[in-house]
């Protein structure tokens, strides 16, 4: 009995002792830091975002790379953004290992993502790949490419993450959340053949309704310098694709615009961070009017309706620093021998008018499955709390705004962030439903159905785990 009464003693002064350092923590200062870092390709690069091959000509705007740090006693994260249609995993597991070896933030508490600007290089994958290769095979070189990019990319992302570290200081944050509409629509469609497709044109006669909701909530956190209450950067959250320019200029395109605005009112140093929503069905064309929502109409109307919210805002006056992350595999797509020579074959025909556009697109998706030499991929799922009532969730790929939404239905958290395109780009990660509809989203998904679900359940998993339910959740 002796022994017992000291085994209970001591586990009580551990828990004890546990509870006392969590407090000590959350009781910390919240400290934050932020940095941009120009990641403008050379001119003359391959450019992303469609199938053809695309040179670039020249500068909108240049390309950056946003960091903030945030630390609370011995607790540490970085989130960083990038202009850029997607990071591979391979590039963003380098990059955020070495921003762990110089400044201490652990690597999973790193989270690095993609706007999925499509006015931004081609780096990767395997349409990369093939340009690539028939340049070298056609003159011997890739005058495209005239330097490592992917390597160029790595360390600037590091570097943005140090300097964003050596940066910090106190800090008070603001969280809350707006209503955005008239931006942003569903982009597939029940047609009247029975049919579900994507883009079916403007004006369509044979258009029935969207096959899914969008997302109109606009997260938004804002940063203020502890001392002086002066606004230093906003995080701001929105499901829209980012494919509203075009052309051959490199270009952010509409968070450029969001943040110009925002700069107006809070001066040239102010720093936007813009993180995608889940919006791989979501893009900016309304079907039912000729009329086109221009770039720079969608980030100054996000930008005013961020700043009419910004009175309402809620402070979050007990900060409380924290991050989950889970590994979860997921089967990929699997095709037969016959269908992998079939598409080498097609490869040849991408970007021409030779094939249609879901024969490139198969032939595309199945190449790039070869990358991967395995039938299941693993994706991180990343969760950061700065309070008991704020929360972000990180997710690889171009999500369906469908799982979004029921991240943000499930989470125990008041204000619940979700971002997409998170360390790594496996593309579409579409629903089941949609899985059984098809069209384009579905024969460019990398992932078997059930994978979105699957990475749904990690992230709900992962919130509840960082707020727990308390006696005052419980309804009375």
């Amino acid at each position: 009995m002796g022994t017992l009464l000291r085994i209970a003693r001591l586990t009580l002064w551990l828990e004890v002792i546990l509870m006392a350092s969590q407090g000590a923590s959350a009781a910390a200062d919240l400290a934050a830091g932020v940095a941009v870092v120009d990641i403008t390709p050379p001119l003359g690069y391959r450019m992303a975002g469609y199938f053809n091959e695309r040179l670039n000509t020249g500068v909108h705007d240049p390309l950056h790379a946003r960091a903030l740090v945030l630390r609370q006693g011995d607790r540490q994260a970085a989130l960083v953004v990038c202009d850029l249609i997607g990071l591979p995993g391979d590039l963003s597991r380098r990059a955020r290992r070495l921003a762990s070896e110089k400044t201490g933030i652990p690597a999973a508490n790193i989270l690095i993502a993609a706007t999925h600007a499509h006015t931004g290089p081609l780096y990767a994958g395997a349409l990369r790949n093939h340009l690539h290769d028939a340049a070298i095979a056609r003159e011997g070189k890739d005058p495209c490419e005239s330097v490592d990019y992917s390597a160029q990319l790595a360390e600037r992302l590091v570097r943005a993450i140090a300097q964003a570290h050596a940066a910090a200081r106190p800090v008070r944050v603001e969280a809350g959340a707006a209503e955005q509409l008239g931006l942003s629509f569903n982009r597939r469609f029940h047609l009247k053949d029975g049919s579900v497709r994507f883009n079916p044109g403007v004006l369509n006669p044979d258009i029935v309704r969207a096959a899914g909701p969008i997302d109109p909530q606009v997260g938004i956190l804002l940063l203020r310098d502890a001392q002086d209450g002066r606004p230093i950067a906003s995080v701001t959250n929105f499901a829209l694709h980012l494919d509203t320019l075009g052309g051959t200029l490199y270009s952010a395109d509409y968070p450029y615009y969001l943040e110009q605005s925002l700069r107006k009112s809070f001066g040239d140093s102010f720093l936007s961070l813009f993180f995608n929503g889940t919006c791989g069905d979501i893009n900016h064309v309304d079907v039912t009017t000729k009329d086109r929502l221009k770039t720079e109409r969608i980030g100054t109307t996000l930008a005013e309706t961020v700043k009419a919210k910004l009175p309402s805002l809620k402070p979050i006056a007990a900060p409380n620093l924290d991050v989950r992350s889970a590994t979860v595999t997921v089967p990929l797509q699997q095709v037969t021998p016959a269908q992998r020579d079939q598409a080498r074959k097609d490869m040849a025909y991408v970007g021409t008018s030779e094939r249609s556009f879901l024969d490139q697109v198969t032939a595309y998706k199945i190449v790039d499955l070869e990358l991967h030499g395995t039938t299941h991929t693993a994706l991180d799922v990343q969760v950061f709390r700065l309070s008991d009532d704020v929360a972000l969730v990180g997710l690889p790929g171009e999500v369906f705004v469908e799982l979004g939404l029921a991240i943000k239905r499930g989470s125990p958290f008041g204000t619940t962030l979700v971002a997409e395109l998170c360390n790594d780009t496996p593309d579409y990660i579409p629903t089941r439903k949609a899985f059984g509809e098809g069209s384009y989203e579905v024969v460019n998904s990398r992932v078997a159905p059930g994978g979105g679900e699957t990475l749904v359940e990690a992230a709900l998993r992962l919130l509840r785990e960082l707020r727990p339910p308390t006696p005052r959740d419980e309804p009375r």
